[in-house]
C-alpha cells in the first residue's frame, strides 16, 4: 500500500523543497514537479502548503495540477506502464497489446494494481513509431510487441499470482 503521511509529515518534508524557491508564482510548476517527484503524486496536504508558500489560492494550485496530464492527484504504482495509442501502434496491433496487459495486470488504463506495483496509462504517442506497437515502463521502451513478449515482460508478475 502507499505510505500514508500526515499533514505534519508533509509540512516537515516540504521544508527541504521550499528553500530552493523564491515564492514567485512563476515557480509553481517546478515546485509541483519537485513535490510529485518526491511523493509520485501530489498529496492534497502538499498542494495546500504550496498555496500558502506562494500566496495563491488552493484553487489555483488545483487548477494547474489538473490542467497538465503530468500531475497525478492520487498515488500511482512503483512502475508506470504507458501504452502507445498512436497510428503506427494502432495499425500494428496496439489494441491487442493493451488488452493483454490489462488481462495480465488486472487493471484498466488510469488504474493502479492493488499492490501499488503498476499504474496503467495510455498516451497519444511514445515517439518510437519504428518499434510499433510499443510501451514504456518507467524510462524503458519495449517495442515490436506481441502477446508472447508481453507475457515475458510481465512473467514475474504472473508467477507471483
Amino acid at each position: 500500500m502507499a505510505e500514508v503521511l500526515s499533514k505534519t509529515d508533509i509540512k516537515k518534508q516540504l521544508t527541504d523543497i521550499f528553500p530552493h524557491y523564491s515564492r514567485d508564482k512563476s515557480e509553481l510548476i517546478p515546485i509541483l514537479q519537485e513535490v510529485q517527484e518526491k511523493y509520485r503524486y501530489l498529496p492534497e496536504e502538499a498542494m495546500q502548503e504550496i498555496a500558502r508558500f506562494l500566496g495563491v489560492s488552493e484553487g489555483t494550485i488545483y487548477g494547474v495540477s489538473t490542467f497538465y496530464a503530468q500531475f497525478k492527484l492520487h498515488p500511482i504504482g512503483k512502475k508506470v506502464v504507458r501504452i502507445c495509442r498512436g497510428t503506427a501502434c494502432h495499425v500494428r496491433g496496439g489494441a491487442r497489446i493493451l488488452s493483454e496487459i490489462e488481462r495480465r495486470l488486472g487493471i484498466k488504463p488510469g488504474e493502479t494494481t492493488k499492490d501499488m506495483e503498476y499504474t496503467l496509462e495510455t498516451v497519444a504517442c511514445i515517439g518510437a513509431c519504428a518499434l510499433a506497437p510499443n510501451i514504456t515502463i518507467e524510462k524503458s521502451i519495449y517495442g515490436q510487441l506481441t502477446s508472447k513478449k508481453v507475457a515475458e515482460i510481465f512473467s514475474v508478475r504472473s508467477e507471483d499470482k
